[in-house]
């Protein structure tokens, strides 16, 4: 882990010598589930949070590349039959690095390769809470999609975001992978 934030931070700082670079931190809510033909059919979305921060390294006028350092409660809820109030809480640090087109009036579209680092794993129940980390795959990998806007002559902003699972977490031969929707707000530190 230590590694790759100094991984992190050297990319940012090469990039900032070669470029434009403005630093920020965001904040949110994921719509979190599951997906793939393994996915048990009483499988639906649990409520989470992430919190990270980012780089956004302009490269030209309109486009720019954001590599992010979040961290993701992502995850499942069980409901009916034996797996009744389960919910499955998987937290990751998320290293996503973006390609991002900036228009002019505040709006932006992203896109780009994420890898994830499996932190904890945990099935909570009926007030219990069991460790579950031997059953999931510690890397995970996944394509974000998102857009957002950032308010004119203003340092904050909104966005909306989709992770697309692409390799299949569990320890096992099941084809599940992570699904999560994202919406939050950022901060851009210094001058717009």
């Amino acid at each position: 882990m230590k590694k790759l934030l100094l991984l992190f931070v050297f990319a940012t700082a090469f990039g900032a010598a070669q470029s434009q670079v403005q630093f920020g931190a965001k904040a949110g809510l994921n719509l979190a589930s599951l997906s793939g033909k393994d996915k048990p059919d009483n499988m639906s979305m649990k409520l989470g949070l992430n919190a990270g921060v980012f780089a956004d390294i302009s490269v030209a006028e309109t486009f720019s590349v954001k590599p992010e350092l979040v961290y993701s409660s992502q995850g499942y809820k069980l409901s009916g039959g034996e797996g009744n109030g389960v919910k499955g809480v998987l937290s990751y640090i998320n290293l996503p690095v973006l390609g991002k087109y900036n228009d002019p009036s505040g709006f932006f579209a992203e896109t780009g390769p994420q890898v994830g680092f499996l932190a904890s794993a945990k099935a909570k129940y009926d007030g219990n809470s069991s460790d579950m980390k031997d059953n999931f795959k510690s890397i995970d990998f996944s394509w974000a999609f998102g857009i957002g806007y950032q308010l004119p002559e203003n340092n904050i902003g909104f966005n909306a975001r989709y992770n697309l699972g692409l390799s299949a977490i569990p320890d096992s031969d099941a084809k599940v992978k992570n699904s999560v929707i994202q919406v939050g707000v950022f901060y851009v530190f210094g001058e717009k």
